[in-house]
Order: C-alpha cells, then structure tokens, then sequence
C-alpha cells in the first residue's frame, strides 16, 4: 500500500459569506488571534505526515500561496534585532511542508478543483482537505483517515454524526455497517430529513485512490453546469471500497461566520498569551465558565 504523502486543499472559492473582508483578502486568510485558518489547515496535514499540499486557488488568490514562502527582508530585520521569538513564528508556516499552488482558472466546481491538481499529485493517493474545516483533537483528523485506510484499505471519508432534521445541510452517506465500520455505497446530496439515508454526514475531507481522478475527468457535468466531487465518490464506491470514518474531535466550520467566530475565540481561549485575559473579559461580560 502506497503511502499518502500529498494533500489538496481546494481554496478558489469567492468567499461571499465574508464579504466585505473577502473583497481583497480570501477568507482562508482570516486570522485565529494571528495564525490564519489556512495555517491550521496545512498543520494538520504536517501533523499527519503530509509532506507535500497543493493549493487550489481562484485569480487574485496568490497571497495564500505566498504565506508559506520564505519572507527574506522581515527575517533579515529580526535576525538584525535577535527577535528569535518572532524569527520563529515568521518562518514556522514555510517549514510545514512542501507547499504549491495551481490556479483553477474558472469556477467549474469542487470535483474539477481537485482535478486541477492531478499533474502535480500523481499516480498516488492522496489526502484532500477543504480549506476552512478546522478540527481540534488529541489526534489530527487527517492522521484518523489515513490510519483506517491503512486499516481497511480503499479510500476513506470523514464523517461526523447529526440531527436528522440537518442533513439539508450536509451530504449524507448511504452504506451499511461492515468490518466494524461504515462501508459507503454512495452519497445524497442534502437531502430531506425523511429521505436522509442515515445520520452520517461528509465532514472535513478524504483520502482518495489515484483513480478519483480518471473519474472525475470522465464525468459529465452535475447541476450547475459544474463539476462536484460527491459524484467522483459516489462513482468510485461501485468500484472500490469507500469507507466513511466518525472523525473525533471539536470541528469547527470556518467557512460559516458563527463557525468562525466559534473557532477564534475558542482558539484564543486555549493560547496562554492572550486567553487569560480574555477569560477576565468575558468574565466582566457576565460569561461564565462551563461547570462554574
């Protein structure tokens, strides 16, 4: 079994949930205190093992792929200064991984984001992450899909348990239970409560066989004219084994401004630099602790 050594993060979108600030500035880059989300993001997949991510951005995206590039003149002056604090937190996001960007020149839909990133994956699996999914947990959600795929082979998607009356929110599993896990035989679309095929939801990403991509150049544009990856998968489930994995962890949707909201201040909260004292404020508020 090969190794997954690549991940996609699919990032072109126009970001309309955070207009005005997306007008000049892609919403990957909204900050947690001083780390964009996008920087958590491609953590993950360091902390997973990734040692090389694809970004998939949209024109007049470039500065996601310039966050991770080196800063010459910034490091010059504080090595100059011997700020080895701050030397560090410039430099941290360059020595994630090997980061590259590739332009999806129109918006053709996720599943043909992903595609865009076949010449520079190759013929190997690998990890595709959407670019505002955060999840916060004792082992990176990344590293649980590419450990049950390793444990059960095939390609493996994670998912997360919900409300049925939220599944017109989400995409919906069909499958049954087998080998102690949720083997896939397809995916609804945000479907009904009463049409939901079960209560598991895609939620973050996957890890996909080479072969996703042969599907996904073969496939016949879904609604909106676009290209989607949900019918990339529901296609390789009659193939292959897809397995959808219950991620633990706190999972925050950064793509949603109260998800965001959510992740910055919980983030902000877990730092010791800045937590306690915004504890003290929130404090002064009327918040009050869980268990207090």
């Amino acid at each position: 079994m090969k190794a997954v050594r690549t991940a996609v993060i699919p990032a072109g979108g126009l970001g309309t949930r955070f207009l005005p600030f997306s007008r000049s500035v892609p919403k990957e880059l909204l900050p947690l205190v001083d780390v964009p989300v996008i920087d958590a993001v491609v953590s993950e997949c360091a902390a997973s093992g990734i040692e090389r991510v694809v970004i998939v951005i949209g024109p007049g995206k470039e500065s996601l792929g310039a966050y991770f590039q080196p800063s010459a003149r910034v490091e010059a002056r504080l090595r100059a200064e011997g700020r080895t604090g701050e030397l560090e937190a410039l430099t941290r996001p360059q020595r994630l991984a090997a980061v590259e960007v590739v332009v999806q020149a129109e918006p053709r839909g996720n599943g043909h984001a992903v595609l865009v990133a076949r010449e520079s994956v190759g013929d190997e699996p690998f990890a595709m992450l959407w670019g505002d999914d955060i999840v916060v947990g004792k082992t990176p959600a990344l590293r649980q899909l590419i450990d049950a795929r390793e444990r059960l082979g095939g390609s493996t998607a994670g998912a997360a348990r919900i409300p049925r009356a939220e599944s017109g929110r989400y995409g919906v599993f069909a499958g049954a239970a087998e080998r102690g896990a949720f083997r896939v035989t397809g995916m609804v679309e945000k479907p009904a409560p009463e049409e939901a095929p079960s209560d598991l939801a895609s939620v973050h990403g996957y890890v996909l066989e080479p072969e996703i991509f042969e599907l996904l150049a073969a496939q016949t544009p879904g609604r909106g004219g676009e290209i989607w990856l949900v019918d990339a998968v529901n296609a390789l489930a009659d193939r292959r084994p897809v397995w959808a994995v219950e991620i633990e962890g706190r999972r925050y949707d950064a793509g949603d401004r109260a998800g965001y909201v959510s992740a910055f201040v919980d983030h902000a909260l877990a730092r010791s630099d800045v937590g306690p004292a915004l504890r003290d404020h929130l404090r002064e508020q009327g918040w009050r602790p869980p268990g207090s």
